[in-house]
């Protein structure tokens, strides 16, 4: 009888079930202490924002390439859009195993980036690869400074994810950098 009451009772007020729901904290349990799990956390939701930054940018200079390079050079940004992309979840993930919360929103991303947007009407080319070169170079440097969050607070796993990125990111810079290269008269 205790449990028929019990069950009208969740089913007569599912609103606060819902809610007691809504409220229950996301805990995951990880050996990481409280600090560790702040700390790497905060390290890599600003990864996760600077690489939706830096993904939205390499695809809106994908989308507005021209010139005599167009098809080289949208190709190029295509693929390292890709991979920008292909970083999101298992850094969202990462996060979340580690019994952390991550990036909610638009906004969110906007109040952590540290990638500047550029929104301008018309970028030269050759300026789209020489900006997206900076970026990918400072990604590195913020990866390598997680890195070192995730080593003083003995994350192996999140830092051998991040030096997989790091490796990738400076393929991207070379890539971008080799396209913006002025060669001389022997090609070099």
């Amino acid at each position: 009888m205790a449990k028929d009451h019990t069950m009208k009772k969740t089913q007569a007020n599912p609103k606060v079930s819902l809610l007691r729901k809504q409220r229950a904290p996301l805990n995951t349990t990880t050996d990481l202490d409280a600090k560790a799990v702040r700390d790497v956390s905060g390290a890599m939701n600003a990864i996760l924002a600077d690489v939706f930054a830096l993904y939205l940018k390499t695809k809106n200079f994908h989308w507005h390439m021209s010139g005599p390079h167009f098809r080289d050079y949208h190709l190029m940004l295509d693929e390292q859009a890709d991979q920008l992309f292909a970083m999101v979840d298992p850094i969202a993930e990462r996060i979340r195993k580690l019994g952390g919360a991550t990036l909610r929103s638009i906004g969110h991303i906007a109040r952590l980036q540290r990638i500047d947007d550029n929104d301008a009407e018309y970028v030269e080319p050759e300026d789209m690869l020489a900006e997206l070169r900076e970026d990918n170079k400072t990604l590195a440097a913020r990866l390598r400074e997680a890195h070192s969050v995730c080593d003083d607070r003995h994350d192996i796993a999140t830092a051998s994810l991040i030096e997989e990125w790091i490796d990738e990111t400076e393929r991207r810079t070379w890539f971008l950098f080799e396209a913006t290269r002025r060669g001389d008269s022997t090609g070099h």
